[in-house]
């Protein structure tokens, strides 16, 4: 869930009934980046409805970046108990701060949403291991998905690399997110495998 922080009263009763888990966001209409990080925060709260990302204009609730040491936008605070765990500056991925807040939220509310069915295509060429891993790691999980061999279908193969500036493969669509080569710990937050491990391949 995204949420709009409005004045200081809306902030300070967002803070105390969020104290165990406060994700913080301050963002400028000025700011091109910030503009483009706004769309991926949004992104990452509409995957964890569990988690809320509250935005604070910093054109229109003046002054509250600085009481936070907040000097550019955007900027994303990660606060537990009133203490600040983590800072992000700049512009990242919806697939970023999945990974990242994930990580540190309470199980409780770090699980993603189910609304949205998952769309999983998988884009492989003949003589590619990395791509039969990749099948296999999805069946393993029960995840439906589609294949597609972009060594008979050049458009498939020039829209890949249209999306992820790569030719490498395998790549993974899923729900429109794009991830390059077996990740497993992209592949597990997108796909909302919890407690996925990477493992040391021998």
């Amino acid at each position: 869930m995204l949420t709009w922080i409005t004045d200081r009263e809306q902030l300070q009763k967002a803070a105390a009934e969020h104290a165990g888990y406060f994700v913080l966001a301050f963002w400028g209409s000025f700011s091109d980046a910030a503009q483009r990080a706004l769309h991926e925060w949004a992104e990452f709260a509409h995957q964890y409805e569990g988690i809320t990302v509250h935005v604070v204009d910093v054109q229109k609730v003046k002054g509250v970046h600085k009481e936070y040491g907040v000097d550019s936008v955007p900027t994303l605070l990660v606060m537990k108990n009133g203490r600040e765990v983590n800072r992000f500056l700049g512009v990242e991925s919806a697939t970023f701060y999945a990974m990242q807040l994930t990580g540190t939220a309470p199980s409780h509310i770090a699980r993603p949403s189910k609304e949205r069915p998952l769309r999983v295509t998988v884009y492989t060429s003949p003589g590619c291991p990395p791509c039969g891993l990749v099948k296999a790691y999805l069946r393993e999980h029960g995840i439906s998905f589609s294949s597609i061999d972009i060594s008979r279908d050049e458009r498939a193969a020039r829209e890949i690399v249209r999306r992820s500036g790569q030719q490498a493969v395998p790549q993974i669509d899923i729900n429109g997110r794009i991830v390059v080569g077996f990740d497993r710990v992209k592949l597990a937050n997108l796909l909302g495998i919890r407690h996925e491990k990477e493992r040391t391949e021998s």
